[in-house]
């Protein structure tokens, strides 16, 4: 022997355990010319050489990457560069996988809906709506709760006459409630624009939002300077009192609703002129304001504990990719509960009315 070692033929069989592919497979590969044999033996069996293992080992990943046998056998054959195939396959991929998201969307809130066929229909079509539809879609919403003058090419959008007393200023309002899908969203940035359209799609919660902007507007809390509104008055008043534990039918939170109230008849009212009204009215007229008071207070802090609106403000903070609002749910319901046990032990007959008016109480509202 000269010493030169004989190159290792492997049987089909043999190449197939190498591989981990089926005998069938890899017959399959030499039949379509991926992997051809390097001999036959004398009953004209075919024969690969170790070669043929590193081939299909690449053929194999390939094909489980998704590549078709056209772009494998260009891959094999040089014609094209693999970096330029995996390239173009990737892309191709990223539309599916868009496309699957959207899919996953839908039924994870069909099934948290527990959604019937209509609103199957219904939440499909919002999750396949294009940015320009995306934006027709949140500029009637807006244009319905603020009026068309409020939202950028509001004009453009059907919705809402202007929210009285307030033209023009609710432009930026409008702005930081407006949700903008990025072009690569998460897979929870999409069920989140899909719950949140659902959400601006309900006549219910435009009324709400609208009738939130409207109390605003008649506190003056849009004009220029703004003042600030019902929602940080009660942060600031109550925030402290809820942190500290304190029980709402106290006596400590009787002191703290007297200073809300005093604060909220100032935000409605006319500055100064509480003393002045005080000195003229009869007692029991100013205990009749002070009980209206009292009435669109509660009524109003009811309507900003509305469950709709601080979800909406959470499903935008994830669309946005903004960071998550502080609840106000809290403070709100201890407000509410706290407004009312001063009332029944008659806590508020002290409360000095800077803001009633000869006609009662102006519209309050804060968002």
């Amino acid at each position: 022997m000269n010493g030169d070692a004989l190159p290792t033929l492997l049987t089909i069989g043999e190449l197939a355990r190498r591989t981990g592919l089926t005998v069938k497979t890899v017959r399959f590969y030499s039949d379509q010319g991926i992997v051809s044999p390097a001999d036959r033996n004398p009953a004209g069996h075919r024969r690969y050489g170790t070669d043929a293992v590193a081939r299909l080992d690449l053929v194999r990943t390939l094909r489980e990457l998704g590549l078709g046998l056209p772009e494998v056998r260009q891959v094999l054959g040089r014609e094209r560069a693999l970096s330029e195939v995996a390239a173009a396959h990737a892309a191709a991929l990223d539309v599916r996988i868009r496309v699957l998201r959207l899919r996953q969307a839908v039924l994870r809130t069909v099934a948290a809906r527990g959604a019937t066929t209509e609103e199957l229909t219904l939440v499909h079509r919002l999750a396949r709506l294009t940015e320009d539809e995306r934006g027709r879609l949140v500029g009637e919403f807006l244009a319905a709760v603020f009026g068309a003058a409020a939202v950028p090419g509001g004009a453009a959008v059907s919705g809402g006459s202007a929210v009285p007393g307030a033209e023009g200023c609710w432009g930026g309002v409008a702005e930081s409630l407006t949700p903008r899908l990025p072009e690569r969203p998460s897979d929870e940035q999409v069920e989140a624009w899909v719950e949140l359209a659902l959400l601006a799609g309900d006549d219910g919660f435009r009324e709400l939002l609208r009738g939130l902007a409207e109390d605003e507007a008649a506190e003056g809390a849009t004009g220029a300077p703004p003042r600030p509104g019902l929602a940080v008055l009660v942060r600031r008043a109550v925030g402290p009192a809820v942190a500290a534990g304190v029980e709402p039918g106290s006596a400590e939170a009787a002191r703290v609703v007297a200073v809300l109230l005093e604060r909220y008849a100032e935000l409605v009212g006319r500055a100064g002129a509480g003393e002045q009204l005080r000195a003229r009215l009869p007692a029991r007229l100013v205990e009749c304001l002070v009980d209206r008071l009292v009435d669109r207070l509660v009524g109003r802090l009811r309507a900003m504990a509305d469950p709709r609106r601080e979800r909406y403000l959470e499903l935008l903070a994830v669309v946005n990719g903004w960071v998550a609002p502080e609840s106000s749910g809290e403070v709100l319901d201890w407000a509410v509960r706290a407004v009312q046990a001063a009332r029944a032990a008659q806590a508020v007959r002290a409360v000095r009315v800077g803001g009633v008016t000869a006609g009662g109480v102006a519209g309050p509202g804060s968002w």
